[in-house]
């Protein structure tokens, strides 16, 4: 049965996902520069054209395991409008294409929460970018049936994690607290008083760049 996943969604150690001001050159805003750090090896490798591997002695051990784990079984994405770019309310035109290039890392359909209309974006390596207006729950049934099987993966910005987190609608949720402290920004789980009733954490693990990963299940 397909599940609805979130992976390697960081926060600083005092809850924030993103800072304040985000913009095209800040995409998670000021005051987060080193929120990503336990990640980055594994990016390097990534750009680097060298396969990834849980194995390998660079971006190894807990901090690569996690990043894999997030791509795999997979089968379409949903993310918010402001992951998706820095473009505010009406679009003016469609040139903006995303943060990722031609071809973006997502390789299926990505389901993008937006109030305001868009033609489906296809990029090259088979991702299709789907511009939708609905309910949490309309669009992961949107998705799931994209994703054929597979699980959805939910991507950010804080505000679409806490949505579905708010309406019970996540089955795993892997978050990474890493060792910075923001002060202000987005909290994710601002007004989720609910959320113990419904969720538990599993088990926290430290990773080799000093943050630590959080998988949260439901009950």
């Amino acid at each position: 049965m397909s599940r609805l996943r979130v992976h390697a969604f960081t926060l600083t150690l005092d809850g924030f996902g993103a800072g304040t001001d985000q913009r095209a050159d800040a995409p998670f805003g000021d005051g987060v520069d080193e929120l990503h750090a336990w990640m980055v090896p594994s990016f390097a490798r990534r750009r680097s054209g060298a396969e990834l591997d849980h194995r390998d002695s660079e971006g190894s051990g807990v901090d690569h395991a996690a990043f894999l784990a997030g791509e795999e079984n997979i089968g379409a994405t949903i993310m918010g409008r402001n992951m998706f770019g820095p473009v505010r309310g009406a679009w003016p035109d469609e040139g903006w294409r995303g943060w990722w290039g031609e071809d973006p890392p997502y390789h299926h359909d990505v389901f993008v929460m937006t109030h305001h209309a868009r033609a489906s974006l296809p990029m090259d390596g088979g991702t299709t970018f789907h511009f939708v207006e609905g309910s949490p729950a309309e669009v992961l049934a949107s998705a799931t049936k994209a994703a054929d099987g597979k699980d959805v993966r939910l991507g950010g910005g804080v505000a679409t994690v806490r949505a579905f987190l708010a309406e019970g609608l996540v089955d795993e949720l892997h978050l990474v607290v890493a060792p910075i402290l923001a002060g202000a920004g987005e909290r994710l789980f601002e007004g989720l008083d609910a959320l113990p009733a419904g969720y538990r954490v599993e088990s926290l693990v430290p990773g080799e760049s000093g943050a630590v990963h959080v998988q949260v299940v439901r009950r």
